[in-house]
C-alpha cells in the first residue's frame, strides 16, 4: 500500500498556527515536495495552488501524529468560524476523521483514548446536523484517501443520518453509534494485507481470516476500551443478515440490535457505491436494486426505504 501521506485541505491551513510540516503536491502516485520545514504558508500559496485548482497538499506520514493532533485540537474552533463556508468545515472536519482512523489503524494502542473518539464524534455529529449537504461534502475527501478510512467515514455519516430518519434516539446514544460505527472494521489491523487487499476470490483459509475480523475487533476493543456495548455490538455483528447467513454469529431478525442492522446496511450500500481496485462505485439506484433483490431478506426493508430517502432525493437527515 506504500506509505500513508496525509491529505490537508488548503483552507485548513494558517501560516500562523497550523504546525511547521513539509507539505507535498501529489503527481500520479508520487508525491513531490512543495513546502520544506522551516518556510512558511504563506497567502500566497493558497492563492497559487487555488488557481492551479489544487484542494490538497500531503504531510509526510512521519508526520502524521503532528498534524492529527492539531486538526482534532482545531475542530471546535472550525465548526465555530463563521468566516469558513460549510463545504470548507466538512473538508476539515472529515479529514480529522480520517486522519484519527488511520490514526489508530496504524497505533492501535491509541483506540484506548476513548476522550478522544468522543470529541470526535460531538462534531462529527455537529457538522452533520448544521448543513444539509453534508454527506455529499465527503467527495470532496474521498479520492484522497484508502479505501478503508474512507469507507469507516463514510459509513458512520451515512448510518448518523440513517438513524436520524428512522428513529428519535438521544444524543448520548447517537454518539456511541457513531464510536461503534467509525470502528466497525478495527478488526482488519489483524487480518493480513494480501487477503484484505486481494483481486479474485478469496480461498476457504482467507475467507475463514477475513470473516474472524468483526470478532477480532470487538474483543480487542471490549478489552482495551471503554467503548458502550452499543458501540461493541456494531463492532461485532455489522456482517450479520436478516435471514440468518451472515457472521460471526448467525442472528437472525429481531437477533439483531437495531443500530447494528442500520449499519449493516450502511456498510453494504457504501462498499458498492465507492470505487475499488476491482470494481467501479455503483450508481445509488443500482446498489439499492442490489441490495432488494440480489440480496433479497438480507435488511430490513423499512430501513432501506428511509435509505433510499437520504440518498436517492435532496431531503437531509435531522439530528435532534
Amino acid at each position: 500500500m506504500g506509505e500513508l501521506y496525509v491529505p490537508v485541505s488548503i483552507e485548513s491551513i494558517q501560516a500562523d498556527l497550523f504546525p511547521d510540516v513539509a507539505l507535498y503536491l501529489r503527481s500520479g502516485e508520487k508525491f513531490i515536495l512543495y513546502k520544506s520545514t522551516g518556510r512558511s504558508f504563506t497567502r500566497q500559496d493558497a492563492a497559487r495552488l487555488a488557481k492551479s485548482r489544487v484542494d490538497f497538499v500531503f504531510v509526510s506520514p512521519r508526520d502524521l501524529e503532528l498534524v492529527t493532533a492539531f486538526l482534532e485540537e482545531s475542530a471546535q474552533r472550525v465548526l465555530q468560524d463563521p468566516s469558513l463556508k460549510p463545504k470548507v468545515k466538512g473538508k476539515i472536519i472529515y479529514q480529522t476523521a480520517l486522519n484519527y482512523v488511520g490514526d489508530i489503524f496504524e497505533h492501535p494502542d491509541k483506540v484506548t483514548d476513548f476522550s478522544r473518539s468522543r470529541r470526535l464524534m460531538e462534531n462529527l455529529l455537529k457538522y452533520l446536523s448544521s448543513d444539509k449537504e453534508s454527506f455529499t461534502a465527503l467527495e470532496s475527501v474521498m479520492a484522497h484517501n484508502y479505501h478503508t478510512f474512507v469507507h469507516s467515514l463514510q459509513v458512520t455519516a451515512l448510518c448518523l443520518l440513517l438513524h436520524s430518519d428512522a428513529y428519535l434516539i438521544s444524543h448520548d446514544e447517537m454518539l456511541d453509534i457513531g464510536i461503534g460505527t467509525l470502528l466497525h472494521d478495527f478488526g482488519k489491523i489483524f487480518v493480513a494485507q494480501e487477503i484484505l487487499h486481494k483481486v479474485g476470490k478469496l480461498t476457504a483459509a482467507e475467507l475463514e481470516a477475513y470473516r474472524s475480523h468483526p470478532e477480532a475487533g470487538y474483543q480487542y476493543l471490549k478489552n482495551h476500551t471503554e467503548i458502550s456495548d452499543i458501540a461493541l455490538g456494531i463492532v461485532r455483528s455489522h456482517h450479520e443478515r436478516n435471514h440468518g447467513a451472515g457472521f460471526p454469529q448467525g442472528l437472525t431478525g429481531a437477533q439483531i440490535p437495531r443500530s447494528v442492522q442500520v449499519a449493516a446496511i450502511c456498510d453494504v450500500y457504501c462498499t458498492l457505491t465507492i470505487d475499488r481496485s476491482c470494481r467501479k462505485a455503483l450508481s445509488s439506484s443500482i446498489a439499492l436494486q442490489i441490495m432488494r433483490q440480489e440480496m433479497k431478506g438480507a435488511f430490513n426493508d423499512h430501513l432501506l426505504d428511509v435509505l433510499e430517502g437520504i440518498v436517492c432525493t435532496d431531503k437531509p437527515g435531522q439530528f435532534s
